[in-house]
């Protein structure tokens, strides 16, 4: 089965690469059917997201839930065809598409400990390619099932400025010695990544596992933490950066953790159909809790 996939996904590879030419309103015409496909057919994941707006926008009618429901897909689709762009399209036409805000926050730090937390928005790595095109990076992956595409992944975060990419299984410790030497670590911290790195914070009113490496690597590395927020529009993407958190790290780890949170909340809510609701986000339960999903 895996000699016949292959083949499949490299041709598919290969049609992606042809496409990453067209006009940039056409790939965004191209996404936006893709979504609205994804809608109807991806029934698992569309439950996924219906649970998790139900849990974080109770106030919301059933209709409103809805319609937002199907906007995210929409731009969820948009920012995933945008990815043959991130993987092949020249510098020159990244930086048309992507408008950076707030970079100087970054340049101020510039050869001291910095994380850089990108909350799970859509566009997050249009963030990344903005902060690779200007400097070298660390950051971690998640290896991807079929390997041909998780190869493309690798293949195009590594395009610019040689990024030290550490797979999550590879643990934290060369992450802290990166950031030690003043390499900038984008940072995306808020899955569900199960019971062993977490502990228990609200994520909209509702307790949630979070993980706790900002706070740890920020007490491990005295690292400034700046935020940064992708926004997806038609012409491509706003990637915002924002100042550095004061009084950060706070009395406790746990004090931290629901900080953070309460600031991704405050992002969300200005663009709710753009944060990743596909994911099962309240998948692991305090203790004799029921599952959601």
């Amino acid at each position: 089965m895996e000699y016949l996939r292959a083949p499949f996904s490299s041709l598919l590879l290969g049609i992606l690469w042809l496409l990453h030419g067209l006009p940039f309103p056409w790939l965004r015409v191209l996404g936006a059917a893709l979504g609205r496909l994804m809608f109807h057919l991806a029934r698992r994941r569309r439950h996924i997201a219906r649970v998790n707006l139900g849990l974080c926008f109770p106030g919301l009618s059933e209709e409103e839930r809805e319609t937002l429901l199907r906007r995210h897909f929409i731009v969820f689709a948009q920012a995933l065809v945008d990815h043959i762009l991130f993987w092949w399209a020249s510098p020159q036409r990244l930086r048309r598409h992507i408008h950076v805000e707030g970079m100087q926050h970054l340049v101020a730090e510039a050869g001291r400990p910095v994380l850089i937390l990108a909350p799970h928005f859509v566009g997050l790595d249009a963030g990344g390619v903005a902060v690779a095109l200007e400097m070298r990076v660390a950051s971690m992956y998640s290896n991807q099932k079929n390997p041909v595409f998780n190869r493309a992944f690798l293949a195009g975060r590594q395009r610019f400025n040689a990024p030290l990419l550490l797979s999550r299984q590879e643990g934290a410790r060369r992450l802290l010695k990166a950031m030690k030497e003043g390499l900038p670590l984008y940072y995306l911290p808020d899955m569900d990544f199960g019971r062993k790195e977490s502990i228990f914070v609200p994520f909209f009113g509702v307790l949630a596992a979070t993980i706790t490496g900002v706070s740890r690597l920020v007490r491990a590395s005295g690292a400034k933490v700046i935020p940064v927020v992708s926004r997806l529009t038609p012409q491509g993407y706003e990637v915002r950066f924002l100042p550095p958190w004061e009084g950060f790290p706070g009395e406790s780890v746990a004090e931290d953790t629901a900080f953070m949170n309460r600031m991704i909340e405050t992002q969300v809510l200005a663009m709710p159909e753009q944060y990743y609701w596909l994911h099962k986000r309240f998948k692991t339960r305090p203790a004799g809790e029921p599952g959601v999903y």
